[in-house]
């Protein structure tokens, strides 16, 4: 297994996962809030990371500010 290639590849791919992840995050609050669906300070978030070719699935859980 190359390593320098798997952290480059890696890498780029949690890249685009985070830069997509926080567009559509604010896309749906923004839209919510628009339309008064929102209350409260936090908004609760989950991550669910899959690969399963080698049998992976990782959740994170935690909270927005708003």
């Amino acid at each position: 297994m190359d390593e320098e290639a798997l952290n480059k590849s890696v890498r780029k791919f949690l890249k685009r996962v985070g830069v997509t992840s926080q567009q559509e995050i604010e896309h749906a609050l923004r839209r919510a809030l628009e339309q008064g669906e929102l209350s409260g300070n936090t908004v609760p978030v989950k991550m669910t990371l899959e690969c399963p070719t080698v049998g992976l699935t990782q959740t994170i859980e935690g909270e927005l500010e708003i």
